[in-house]
């Protein structure tokens, strides 16, 4: 281990983007597997995630939500646009209806993923593992805040994140794969707020 010891923590690429599987670990019969995508440009302090929103409970809410949220931490602002998915019977099959709902704007303090957070959270490299066949550094450390543990998985000696997992996996955690991280250039459109609710 003292080879590990000396690896330093990776920072993420000043731009990424990728899409993600979001799932629970271990799964229960109400969780839902969802997907997205998601960019991030540290250079200019933004980043935009859009897809269905996990943990969302289809059953308490009677609907389903993808949510596409553009933050803004320079200005205090998030931007989200929402559709809400609902179906007539949720243990049958069943056609989904889509409806609009209200954008909103948020404060927003900062990006959802910090390009240093392995280093602000003093994380420690506990190991190596496979992750979507390919070999990993696994990365541990606590959240801020008495937020739990977080385990972050780079491809070895990469600044590549593969997945990342909030939670204790014994008990219950989220998790998020990246299976086509990549730092291709974002076109600065991507990040400009389109309302999806159109007036009335």
């Amino acid at each position: 281990m003292d080879l590990h010891k000396q690896k330093q923590p990776p920072k993420l690429p000043a731009q990424w983007n990728s899409s993600y599987i979001s799932y629970w670990q271990p799964m229960q019969p109400e969780d839902h597997i969802t997907s997205g995508y998601c960019w991030f440009d540290y250079s200019n302090n933004v980043c935009r995630i859009d897809g269905l929103f996990n943990p969302w409970s289809e059953e308490k809410t009677g609907h389903r939500l993808w949510m596409s949220e553009i933050m803004y931490p320079a200005t205090n602002e998030s931007f989200k646009s929402k559709i809400a998915y609902s179906r007539a019977h949720m243990d049958q099959q069943s056609s989904f209806q889509e409806q609009v709902l209200n954008d909103e704007v948020d404060p927003c303090h900062e990006l959802i993923l910090m390009q240093d957070v392995l280093e602000q959270c003093n994380a420690e490299l506990i190991g190596t593992c496979e992750v979507m066949g390919i070999e990993a550094d696994i990365w541990h450390f606590e959240r801020p805040n008495g937020k739990g543990p977080a385990t972050y998985y780079f491809k070895a000696d990469t600044n590549q994140l593969l997945r990342m997992v909030t939670g204790d996996p014994q008990k219950m955690a989220s998790v998020r794969d990246f299976p086509n991280f990549n730092t291709r250039e974002i076109d600065p459109e991507i990040f400009q707020p389109t309302p999806l609710k159109q007036p009335e």
